[in-house]
């Protein structure tokens, strides 16, 4: 199969730990995923490399072989001019590349070299490129010299014919099937390898061979997959810099550059982009393992990462096609990608296509206002289709509901709370034990989750259910490594064994692909404009309700100025305090201010409840602690499950006398004449709603000239500091008198950008005239 351990430096941060491996460090199992095989120092025998400066031509490297090969021994070449060794045809090719920028259109140079008395003539392929350098390095050439021989399988007319048929056959693909299938044969047709495979990665470039042509006497290897660690990162990166390596012969004895770094740069030469380059020897032996005598990988990007490979595989000898049958091969490889693109987008558009008509006929549905939106989300099975799901969970507007294969109620929490606490608009998993144990093992049942998360703490989670499925490994991927004895020493080796070996993986749903990504992201953005719309007619429906609750004109209560504000949060949500003033038969005044915990239209509605309760309870009984205790017993049989803090003075007007009860509220603030502070004692009152209600009736006095003030929590708290600093602001601020009206009284203790409400009532026992009766 492909490369196992390519790599290229630079590509993969490396740590300390994982620094690329001393030149001589012998390479195994351990180590090879840090092998420096971009500068290996070493080429494949079946050409020869010369390194030459691009300004004089001058020879800095060359290949050891250049002796068998050229006729010319190494010394000699090493400081000669480029022509000294190749002759004139050498210095044709020093001439066109160096005033070539893209050296890539022009290659192969032919070059011929003369018969001599040990050799006939001799005809090369010169292959040129740049070296990756440093900016400041002096500009060299690598020329890779190869048989231009008769050995040809094709020449280049015929490679053009075969191009034109392969091109024609891929672009009647009418799926990604057929399109893999018709790589693979036409490839192979033009390389004439025994086999050749379309290999595919997953996310986690774990390998899947996907189509394969083969001699009919092989075994097949299609449907089989490959791990991941069969091809490193390293490799991976290598391979979408250089689209096409081949082994002409996977036995044979690396050749070494002399010397070994470039003198130039003292580093060695950096081989990216070299046709002869050495490879792994654990790679060469992993292949020998397989059988395979030659091999060749072309490269298939999408988007300029690597996608997959054509694999071609030799089993009967060594195998070497020409260059330009191996750059017909890398253009084909090049037209599969941009096709495998073209028809993934098609395939991928097409199933959009279908989910957006499905999630389009939702999103209709969501004008009706009447209906909750969790209600209109899930009374069909759309929205499970739209993503090919098998449960989904809907919590809108204070309500959950759910269609299709979902777990109980403890699974559904944990579910929803996982997602809510991601920090992303979309978050999606396939495995969810591996993501979240704790949660996976409260919804046992559930593998993929896909969650969108909306505004105030709604989402929608889609859910997929386990698929086991039976993955067919090329040899058991656990088991890579093999002892084998070596003399006295034992080595490890890549697994021996390719048998076709199974392997059942569980705790997997299918993957959320793409589409079903984005079509989640589509419906979220509709949703969220949605929930905006339905908000917005809440809070007016709230504000309608609230107003039509709060006093419109307060009474008159002679001998006082009384004052009351009611103040929304900076959301602009509207809540439930409220505030009330109501004359009593005896001719005493209520005075009220409470708060129900949360905002919108349930708290609104929460609020005029217990408003109107406390009304009747106050009118009806015969003092203030009777009056509690029956709006008590009402408050917990009517609105089970709703709490709130209230504070209820009952105020002699003849004389400034109350009684006064705090169930869970912030205590008054009474001040004299002189604006000396002091707060009321709040009792032993609990919240209304939290366990049975307390009721603590106590007396206090406003003297004359003095104020009282009732207030909600919105009033003083801040988010930065204590609600004790917040009290003691409200005191400083009534002593010195700093407020002069009550609008003035807010903006001096009230936070600007708080997200509560705020509401107070203040009686002013204004001092009588003289001469009054």
């Amino acid at each position: 199969m492909p490369e196992r351990v390519e790599g290229v430096h630079g590509a993969v941060p490396l740590s300390s730990d994982d620094a690329f491996l001393a030149p001589g460090e012998p390479v195994d199992l351990d180590n090879c995923a840090r092998e420096p095989i971009h500068v290996p120092g070493l080429i494949q025998p079946r050409g020869v490399l010369l390194v030459v400066l691009e300004e004089t031509g001058e020879v800095l490297q060359v290949s050891a072989n250049a002796g068998d090969v050229l006729g010319v021994d190494v010394p000699a070449a090493l400081g000669a001019r480029l022509s000294g060794v190749l002759g004139s045809d050498g210095e044709r090719v020093l001439r066109s590349a160096t005033r070539t920028a893209d050296l890539a259109a022009h290659n192969p140079y032919l070059v011929r070299l003369p018969a001599t008395a040990d050799r006939a003539e001799l005809l090369l392929d010169a292959v040129v490129h740049r070296p990756p350098l440093e900016p400041d390095d002096t500009p060299v050439l690598v020329i890779e010299l190869e048989a231009a021989a008769a050995a040809r399988p094709l020449a280049f007319p015929n490679t053009y014919r075969g191009v034109r048929q392969a091109l024609g056959a891929l672009e009647q693909a009418a799926t990604l099937g057929d399109l893999f299938a018709a790589a693979a044969h036409h490839v192979r047709l033009l390389t004439g390898f025994d086999r050749v495979m379309v290999y595919r990665f997953d996310a986690d470039y774990n390998g899947e061979v996907v189509a394969e042509s083969k001699r009919d006497d092989l075994n097949p290897f299609l449907g089989l997959h490959y791990p991941a660690t069969d091809i490193p990162a390293q490799a991976r990166a290598l391979y979408e810099k250089n689209w096409i390596r081949l082994i002409a012969d996977v036995a044979y004895t690396p050749v070494p550059l002399v010397p070994t770094c470039l003198p130039t740069t003292g580093r060695p030469l950096d081989l990216t982009y070299s046709t002869l380059r050495s490879v792994s020897p654990i790679h060469c032996e992993y292949l020998g393992n397989m059988g395979v005598g030659a091999s060749m990988s072309i490269s298939l990007l999408r988007d300029g990462r690597l996608w997959g490979l054509i694999a071609c595989h030799h089993y009967s000898g060594t195998h070497e096609p020409s260059f330009e049958v191996r750059t017909a091969a890398e253009f084909l490889g090049s037209t599969l990608s941009v096709r495998l693109v073209a028809q993934s987008e098609e395939e991928r558009a097409a199933a959009v296509e279908r989910s957006a008509s499905l999630l389009s006929a939702l999103v209709a549905q969501t004008t009706d206002a009447d209906v909750p939106l969790a209600t209109l989300l899930t009374r069909d099975d759309r929205l499970l289709e739209a993503l090919g799901a098998d449960g989904v969970v809907v919590r809108a507007e204070g309500r959950t509901a759910s269609r299709g294969a979902v777990p109980g109620e403890a699974g559904v929490l944990a579910l929803l709370g996982w997602a809510a606490t991601s920090g992303e608009e979309i978050v999606h998993t396939d495995r969810l034990g591996e993501a979240a144990p704790d949660v996976a093992r409260s919804a046992p049942d559930v593998a993929g989750v896909l969650a969108i998360l909306l505004p105030d703490g709604q989402e929608i989670l889609w859910l997929r259910t386990e698929v086991a499925k039976s993955v067919d490994w090329g040899g058991d991927p656990h088991n890579k490594a093999i002892a084998r004895l070596e003399g006295d020493t034992v080595r490890l080796s890549p697994r021996k064994s390719f048998d076709r070996w199974r392997e059942v993986v569980s705790g997997h749903s299918l993957p959320w692909g793409l589409d079903a990504r984005e079509a989640a992201g589509a419906l979220r953005r509709h949703l969220v404009e949605v929930l905006y719309r339905r908000g917005r007619r809440d809070v007016r429906a709230t504000q309608a309700l609230q107003r039509s609750l709060l006093p419109d004109v307060l009474p008159s209560v002679p001998g006082w100025t009384v004052d009351a504000r009611y103040d929304a949060a900076g959301t602009g949500l509207v809540g439930g305090d409220w505030y009330d003033v109501m004359p009593l038969r005896d001719g005493r005044v209520a005075l009220v201010v409470g708060d129900v915990t949360g905002h919108g239209l349930d708290a609104a509605a929460a609020m005029g409840q217990l408003r109107n309760g406390l009304r009747s309870a106050l009118v009806s009984a015969p003092d203030l602690a009777a009056a509690l205790t029956q709006f008590g017993a009402v408050a917990a049989w009517t609105m089970a499950g709703q709490v709130a803090t209230l504070a209820v003075v009952v105020l002699d007007p003849s004389d400034g006398t109350f009684e006064h009860a705090f169930l869970g509220h912030p205590p008054a603030l009474v001040a004299d004449r002189d604006r000396r502070t002091r707060w009321v004692d709040r009792g032993a009152g609990r919240p209304v709603g939290v366990g049975d209600l307390v009721v603590d009736v106590r007396r206090d006095r406003v003297p004359e000239g003095g104020v009282l003030i009732l207030f909600t929590d919105g009033l003083v708290e801040r988010r930065d500091e204590s609600i004790v600093d917040g009290l003691d602001r409200l005191a400083r601020v009534v002593a010195a008198r700093s407020a002069t009206t009550v609008d003035d009284l807010v903006a001096l203790v009230r936070d600007p950008a708080s997200t509560d409400d705020a509401t107070f009532v203040l009686a002013r026992h204004d001092v009588a005239r003289p001469g009054a009766s």
